[in-house]
């Protein structure tokens, strides 16, 4: 009974403290809600702090929208973001694949590298990435900020680790079927793996989404902008005027947070089937 209880009060005070952490990853995104109705001067006032609006006003988001073409920055975006996907998952898959189910010369050595690259800092490729881009003349233009991502490290081991995790009487019932490797990979492995191929297309919608650097470092023209670059240009221009800003925030969070809503379970399907040995 003793143990019972013990165990009980440490359920109890670990969920409070997960409850804890859950609220306070959620402040920054609440506050840039009650920010963006806000007015300049209920946001920037220190004594007393202003939690919620006076008046619950639109004008910051009319404000943005006349300034900023958020529909051009959305088909951007649309456009970069499907554009990494489709990269990510092809080489990815077949990567993944050749590194989980092949026996090839040099395949320990080949996954060394791909664990290696993914501890490497991504700052560092960008110097050598810029100057393979300039030299091929392809500043300015989509292919300059899908580049990057024509191959994902990321994207390699995560899929390896599902196809892993899969039996090997598959590929050997398939094998007595007379399948070849393409036939085994293209009808046996990729439909059980849909869910961890879902999870890294989220994965890498998130991170082009997000990707700030890079799309400043290629894209200089506004017409080819991308939301991120956008932004952080309206930081410059809207230094002090917070709700603005917040305004411009919450309207480019939108996509990333439905996205989210409409695939979480193939998200966490995939994060839970893609464990396995190394």
């Amino acid at each position: 009974m003793k143990t019972k209880k013990i165990f009980k009060k440490n359920k109890l005070l670990i969920h409070i403290i997960l409850i804890i952490v859950s609220v306070s990853m959620l402040i920054p995104f609440l506050w840039m809600i009650l920010t963006a109705f806000k007015t300049n001067a209920e946001a920037t006032q220190v004594a007393p702090f202003i939690i919620f609006p006076k008046e619950w006003k639109l004008d910051s988001f009319i404000r943005v929208t006349n300034t900023v073409d958020f529909l051009k920055l959305y088909a951007n975006t649309i456009l970069f973001i499907l554009l990494r996907i489709v990269c990510a998952v092809v080489t990815s898959t077949m990567a993944g694949y050749a590194l989980a189910r092949l026996n090839f010369l040099g395949k320990k050595f080949a996954f060394m590298v791909v664990l290696l690259q993914m501890m490497v800092p991504g700052q560092v490729f960008v110097i050598p990435q810029y100057q393979m881009v300039s030299d091929l003349g392809m500043t300015n233009t989509i292919f300059a900020l899908v580049f990057p991502g024509l191959v994902s490290t990321f994207g390699t081991f995560f899929l390896r680790q599902a196809f892993m995790s899969l039996p090997n009487d598959l590929e050997e019932a398939a094998r007595l079927d007379g399948c070849n490797i393409g036939q085994i990979f293209l009808y046996v492995f990729m439909p059980l793996t849909k869910s961890a191929v879902t999870a890294l297309s989220i994965f890498t919608a998130v991170f082009a989404y997000k990707d700030l650097m890079w799309p400043m470092i290629v894209n200089t023209r506004k017409s080819s902008q991308v939301l991120s670059s956008a932004l952080a240009q309206l930081q410059g221009q809207y230094a002090s005027n917070y709700p603005d800003l917040m305004a411009a925030s919450l309207i480019a969070s939108v996509p990333m947070i439905v996205l989210y809503l409409i695939f979480q379970r193939q998200f966490i399907e995939g994060i839970a089937t893609s464990g396995g040995k190394l």
